[in-house]
Parts: C-alpha cells; structure tokens; sequence
C-alpha cells in the first residue's frame, strides 16, 4: 500500500517554534499568564509534532488536537489580558487544530496505518 506523505508535523513544529517566541516578538513577555501559558503550549506542540516526524503514532496527532484546541479557548479559560496574545492564541489555535485534525483524517483514510513522512 502506497503511504501518503505527512506534512502536518512539520507545520506544527514551526508553530510550536513560534508559540515559544512569540511573546518576545509580539511583546507579551510581561504578561504572565498570557506568555506562560503561550510558551508552555508552543514547547509541547514542538514536542508531540517532532515526536510524530520521528515516531509516528497516532498519540501525537492527538495531542496536537487537544493543543490546538486548548490554545483556541485559553485567553479566555485563563484571562489573557493582552488583545496580541488573545489574537496569536486563537489564530495560531484554530490553524494547529485544523492540521492535527486533517493528519488524523489522513490517517485514517490509510486504512489506519500512519502516514509517512
């Protein structure tokens, strides 16, 4: 059976990258809970992405949902006080949800074999 190629990690590793920087780069960094919560997701997401470049399971397109997700609804979850760490947030949430869940799609259209990368 021809395998689909996997793109979808890769996106979310450099979304993770971001996540991480992005309170410096937007100007957030003071903000506490908005730049915690921001990089403590963006680390995560690096994680689960590269762990699905370098071994993939299904785990980790999971956890990539359940990120996305999380990062979408957390300014208001957790009271994010600046309007750029409410926008990168759910912008950035909305797009790591969309991938997480058409690479589970793509797995599942496989037959339940991972694609590869």
């Amino acid at each position: 059976m021809k395998q689909l190629k996997h793109w979808q990690d890769s996106g979310n590793a450099v979304l993770g990258l971001w996540l991480a920087f992005s309170p410096l780069v937007l100007g957030f960094h003071n903000e506490v809970t908005d730049m915690g919560n921001t990089v403590l997701v963006g680390v995560l997401l690096l994680a689960a992405a590269l762990g699905g470049m370098f071994v993939p399971r299904a785990w980790e397109d999971w956890t990539e949902t359940a990120l996305g997700g999380w990062l979408a609804i957390a300014p208001w979850a957790v009271g994010f006080t600046s309007t750029a760490a409410t926008v990168n947030a759910l912008v950035v949430g909305l797009i790591v949800l969309t991938l997480a869940l058409w690479a589970l799609q793509d797995w599942g259209l496989s037959g339940g074999q991972r694609p590869a990368h």
